[in-house]
């Protein structure tokens, strides 16, 4: 068998996503957990309503409940025999001529079928007169029209978020079942590399790739395991992906993953475990190794920041995903109107940083942020997408439509 280490060979960005969706088991051990702890979870089962919705037939306006078959013309009169208040019903029935004051979610008197809001009435001191002809059924909200005891509101499989949360409360359910959440360990290896708060020496650089990382493992609510700074050893990289496997679902690391003399990452993998692959044929992030470490995978993110956060994207959140038993999606992209010129070798798919924004008369547009180099985080903090130029482009100009990836939504 060939070693994947020494092959030259570039894949491309489709080829490894399908690459890594076809080697990850989704987990699926189940914990039931309070409604609270749920964000970002992945159910583990379909969700039933325990209760209708709305749970009694309510009003959606501040106004007046008659009945329809009272109004005759502009000079129907209906006397006010009441107020109907959200929390606190009028327990009497609306008869003949009758109306109820009622106010928005309050529950619609007996006899009643239709709420007149309260612009469209004038007011005496008991009666009303209704000054725009109703529709019948009008502003009212009827019990169980949009959930009915027993109906799946939620399917297994979905990805929880502050929405979703708020429908089961809104229905009462106080727990959920959901697959527990991956245990992701990460590190960086470089001997530059030195902690926030000291002062750099030559030659030396703050380890920011761990806090970007920190953050976007964060943001999906897995359980991280900060492994630190690993040296550039050989010795030291293998006892940690060691340490890894018996402790982690994934392995990610950042650096190492090239052809240098000190770039230990992927030989270990291959030692250790199993290579997949790692080089792409993306800009940025060229080395990116995915594989095995027994039944841990592994991800071998490239050292440069940008780099590493567009391949975390890119490749890696696809990963994660199927590992949380979430169902492969392709990324949300669409066609804008460049503003300004891009330059792009040929050769690989290349992920330029940009800015989305409207012009005076509404347009979508994007313009770049500048320097692209795969070292210049200020690319990734201005920009908002990505732009996405094809593996033989050699650039775009003004003018043209471009294919862009938005950042919102990623996560």
């Amino acid at each position: 068998m060939s070693d994947p280490c020494s092959s030259p060979e570039l894949i491309t960005l489709d080829e490894a996503i399908h690459k890594i969706i076809d080697a990850i088991e989704p987990l699926t051990d189940a914990i039931r957990l309070p409604l609270r702890d749920c964000l970002n979870g992945t159910l583990a089962e379909d969700v039933q309503s325990i209760i209708q919705v709305p749970p009694f037939t309510n009003s959606a306006m501040d106004g007046y409940a008659i009945r329809f078959a009272d109004y005759q013309d502009e000079n129907s009169v209906f006397t006010v025999i009441g107020t109907a208040f959200a929390g606190r019903p009028f327990n009497d029935s609306v008869a003949e001529g009758q109306c109820a004051r009622i106010m928005t979610g309050a529950v619609v008197p007996e006899g009643a079928d239709t709420v007149i809001m309260q612009e469209h009435v004038s007011r005496t001191e008991q009666h009303i007169h209704i000054t725009v002809p109703p529709k019948n059924q009008a502003n009212v909200r009827y019990a169980g029209e949009d959930v009915q005891v027993g109906d799946v509101v939620l399917n297994k499989g979905t990805l929880l978020r502050p929405s979703h949360i708020g429908l089961l409360a809104s229905l009462g359910i106080a727990e959920v079942t959901t697959i527990r959440k991956p245990r992701i360990a990460f590190f960086s290896t470089g001997d530059e590399l030195i902690p926030l708060g000291q002062a750099l020496a030559e030659g030396q650089i703050y380890d920011s790739n761990r806090y970007a990382i920190h953050s976007l493992l964060t943001e999906l609510g897995a359980e991280i395991l900060d492994m630190g700074v690993i040296p550039d050893e050989r010795d030291a990289v293998e006892s940690a992906f060691k340490s890894a496997m018996n402790c982690a679902d994934i392995l990610l690391t950042s650096g190492g993953v090239s052809v240098g003399e000190a770039d230990y990452v992927t030989d270990t993998l291959n030692k250790v475990g199993q290579v997949n692959f790692w080089r792409l044929a993306i800009k940025p992030g060229k080395p990116l190794a995915f594989g095995h470490l027994g039944d841990t995978l592994f991800f071998g993110l490239p050292g440069n920041p940008v780099s590493a956060m567009a391949t975390f994207y890119e490749i890696v959140l696809p990963g994660i995903r199927k590992r949380m038993g979430q169902p492969f999606s392709q990324r949300q992209r669409f066609h804008v109107r460049l503003t300004d010129k891009l330059k792009k070798a040929p050769g690989r798919l290349e992920f330029q940083r940009g800015v989305l924004s409207h012009t005076v008369k509404g347009e979508l547009v994007v313009g770049t942020t500048g320097k692209q180099g795969s070292h210049m985080m200020t690319s990734m903090a201005q920009a908002n997408c990505f732009i996405l130029l094809d593996q033989e482009s050699s650039g775009a100009e003004v003018g043209e439509m471009v294919q862009v990836e938005p950042f919102y939504g990623m996560l």
